[in-house]
């Protein structure tokens, strides 16, 4: 079998266990049509078809998921063998994929890219702002990005960055023309700029003061998918927003913006850096997670 055959093998791995071209291709670091060539090379020296394609779907045939059942454990132990060899290096070689939400992205994570690649200068940090709970292991991801609420039994959790916390504002003029809120509870009388998940649903914002916790279900014109487009409609006068205090601290502190119901905004535990908890971590991945934790004791140790 020539050195080729491997790199055909993990890309039909990858196209079959992602029932696409485009994805698999983009994990890969390839072009979909030359991911394409390599599959019809491998099926003709083969002999079998190895996946059913459409233009809309791809799927692995009987003989396909076959395949795909007996490689799948060896293409694990040789990326276990090679992460096992690349934790001896000095400095970690290779690709750190992080799926987090846009706000973790932005917020938490951004900042600290610079210092990582400082220290290992072999590695490569692919970051993936999604807000939907996605599989990490299945999507190919080292690890991901979540409150502490979300995440699974099963992985191993590193606190990422400082706590967070949300806050409700809208601009000087609609506060004007539709007054202050007092209580939480008064939003349902108000004109909210909402956000909707990935998965369609809206989310429902939460407040709590002393032994008091509940979640509110608003109602406006505008709903958006991220929180920086609810800034730019309240600061257009279109309604109360619901944000991460950092997203607003620019215009409220310029008076674009103003904070209302700051009593019932405590702040909240932070992000979590989370991977599967497994024996052997990736030499780039451990750096990371090293590196969290050699910030958190140095927060800690300050007074």
């Amino acid at each position: 079998m020539n050195p080729a055959s491997l790199a055909d093998l993990q890309s039909f791995a990858a196209v079959a266990r992602l029932r696409s071209f485009r994805k698999a291709a983009t994990e890969l670091g390839v072009s979909p049509s030359a991911l394409s060539h390599a599959l019809r090379g491998l099926e003709a020296r083969l002999g079998v078809r190895l996946l059913n394609r459409t233009t809309r779907s791809v799927a692995p045939t009987e003989a396909g998921q076959r395949l795909l059942d007996r490689l799948s454990p060896a293409l694990q132990d040789i990326h276990g063998a090679l992460d096992e060899v690349n934790a001896f290096r000095d400095s970690p070689l290779g690709t750190l994929r992080i799926n987090a939400p846009r706000a973790a992205c932005e917020l938490v994570l951004a900042p600290l890219l610079g210092r990582f690649l400082e220290a290992n200068p072999g590695m490569r940090i692919e970051l993936v702002a999604d807000d939907a709970f996605v599989d990490i292991v299945a999507t190919g991801f080292d690890a991901g990005v979540r409150f502490g609420e979300s995440l699974q039994q099963d992985m191993v959790a590193v606190p990422l960055g400082p706590p967070q916390r949300f806050v409700v504002v809208a601009s000087p003029d609609y506060l004007a023309a539709h007054g202050v809120p007092e209580c939480p509870r008064e939003l349902q009388q108000h004109r909210c700029i909402r956000i909707r998940f990935p998965n369609g649903s809206f989310y429902r914002w939460e407040f709590s003061r002393g032994s008091e916790q509940f979640e509110i279900e608003v109602d406006g014109p505008v709903a958006v998918g991220q929180m920086p487009l609810m800034i730019t409609a309240a600061e257009q006068g279109l309604g109360l927003a619901y944000v991460y205090a950092q997203y607003a601290a620019a215009p409220v502190a310029d008076g674009r913006l103003k904070t209302v119901l700051e009593d019932w905004c405590p702040e909240i535990p932070g992000f979590y850096l989370y991977y599967p908890s497994r024996k052997l971590m990736p030499a780039g991945l451990k750096a990371f997670v090293d590196m969290l934790q050699d910030r958190s004791a140095l927060a800690r140790s300050r007074p």
